[in-house]
């Protein structure tokens, strides 16, 4: 059975993220480059206040830091992947899994994307999670309050991004209509039209920096097809600033490349709960629902042969 990796997105950050890498020397290494690139520790932050590290600015480049450092223990140990996924901010952490992007060109980048995002609008934005109501529905009210669909993780499971001002409308409205809401950890408008100058800013940045053509495909994030080339990777990473993350989409597409178990590696489990909802059929684990990487990697083989 073939392995694919999620890479989580912003929302899960916690003072418990770095616990076991603690004795993880590629982990600590990692971790030593981050800090030495970003010019402060992944590992001081992860133990301070936990609004700090859900800071835009912060959040980015931190969880890009812990997803290439939980990698760097993960894969001497794991068999081959078939191919990646992540989420939102995840799909940046995709191409370094994918060796597509050394350590210092990921962290860069995580900056260079947080720091054009928190310039795009002028007024604070965010992202609400709605569920029990179906899209077109909701894309209605997006219409009425000038907010958009961000992300899209099933029939009636959808994110919602926009100003504070328009999110607070719909959330009256979805509650109205008996939806379940759930703000989000999240500053900015992702994946929306809001962020059109962050898009024109740091896709340039893309275009001239380290990334390479994935060892593995990637899935985009926009339509969940796979990438195999520089190209493509660019203008997937550029759209997805400002298009709906068809999260479903890349679920279905891992499945579709013949990944039967596929592992999350954080921080959090989100990603894997919803992955087991949305393909019963497969066997999904969260590297945070084991004491160590190498705990990770031990059910990876034993699910894989």
């Amino acid at each position: 059975m073939s392995l694919g990796i999620l890479c989580s997105g912003q929302g899960a950050q916690g003072s418990g993220m770095l616990d076991g890498l603690r004795v993880e020397p590629a982990a600590q290494a990692v971790l030593d480059g981050a800090a030495a690139a970003l010019g402060w520790d992944p590992r001081v932050v992860a133990a301070g206040p936990e609004a700090e590290m859900r800071r835009n600015a912060v959040a980015q480049p931190l969880l890009c830091a812990v997803q290439a450092a939980t990698w760097a223990a993960l894969r001497p140990r794991l068999p081959p992947v078939r191919a990646v996924a992540g989420y939102s901010l995840g799909e940046l952490s995709a191409y370094h899994v994918a060796d597509a992007l050394d350590l210092g060109d990921l962290l860069a980048l995580a900056q260079k994307r947080a720091q054009a995002m928190d310039r795009a609008d002028p007024e604070p934005g965010g992202l609400l999670a709605v569920r029990g109501l179906d899209r077109p529905r909701l894309e209605m009210l997006c219409r009425e309050h000038d907010a958009d669909i961000a992300i899209d993780n099933g029939p009636d499971r959808l994110v919602v991004g926009g100003r504070r001002t328009a999110l607070a409308a719909i959330e009256r409205a979805v509650l109205a209509l008996g939806a379940a809401i759930t703000p989000l950890a999240v500053d900015v408008a992702s994946h929306t039209r809001r962020m059109a100058p962050a898009a024109a800013e740091f896709g340039p940045m893309l275009a001239a920096g380290g990334l390479r053509a994935p060892a593995v495909p990637v899935l985009a994030g926009i339509d969940g097809s796979a990438v195999f080339t520089r190209e493509r990777a660019v203008s997937a990473l550029t759209r997805q600033m400002t298009e709906t993350v068809a999260w479903a989409a890349c679920l279905d597409g891992l499945r579709e490349m013949g990944c039967r178990v596929l592992l999350e590696i954080g921080p959090g489990d989100a990603l894997a709960r919803m992955a087991r909802d949305r393909l019963p059929d497969l066997v999904v684990r969260a590297v945070s629902e084991f004491r160590s990487p190498a705990g990770a990697a031990a059910w990876v083989e034993r699910q894989v042969g």
